[in-house]
């Protein structure tokens, strides 16, 4: 096992696309990113109708005090350094919203998807939100996942444009 080990370790890593630029976690670009993130969330937020129970969740559940020093710092246009847990957490919120305004046609639909029960195995019945309201960053991750893979073909929620599809059969294929 050592030898495995020193073998593994003499390997050197060669900087690449595969490799994590460390310096996307500096403060500086964090605080970059803390005030137009956080303002986004809020008004994203405000369109799913989110108390703030839920908003703070959905952020990692900071202190009802920090909570609103991050708000008035980003409604100021104040510098404001979140960590990168908490950016992370944003970039999901965005990532969904942007996935469900790809994939219905109106806010109205997706915030229905979001609220009514479902039946795809990862969320149990439950609503999408619940899973994006639960606390962790995996249920964030999950719902950003799924609606990523909707959009790109591997599962789409139903809608209009599914409503009147017939599927196909032998007959219509056409051989010239």
């Amino acid at each position: 096992m050592a030898r495995i080990a020193r073998i593994i370790s003499q390997q050197p890593v060669a900087p690449g696309p595969d490799l994590l630029d460390a310096a996307r976690f500096l403060p500086q670009n964090r605080r970059r990113l803390s005030g137009p993130g956080l303002r986004s969330f809020l008004a994203i937020a405000d369109l799913w109708q989110l108390n703030e129970e839920q908003r703070r969740l959905v952020l990692g559940y900071p202190a009802r005090s920090t909570y609103y020093l991050w708000i008035k710092q980003a409604r100021a246009q104040e510098s404001l350094l979140l960590d990168a847990d908490v950016l992370t957490r944003i970039s999901a919120v965005l990532g969904i919203h942007q996935a469900l305004g790809v994939l219905f046609a109106n806010q109205a639909e997706a915030l229905a998807w979001l609220r009514g029960p479902h039946a795809a195995p990862v969320f149990g019945g439950q609503p999408p939100l619940a899973l994006i309201t639960s606390g962790s960053q995996d249920g964030l991750l999950l719902v950003r996942r799924f609606l990523d893979a909707a959009r790109g073909g591997l599962y789409m929620p139903p809608n209009r444009a599914d409503q009147d599809f017939a599927p196909l059969g032998d007959e219509a294929i056409v051989w010239q």
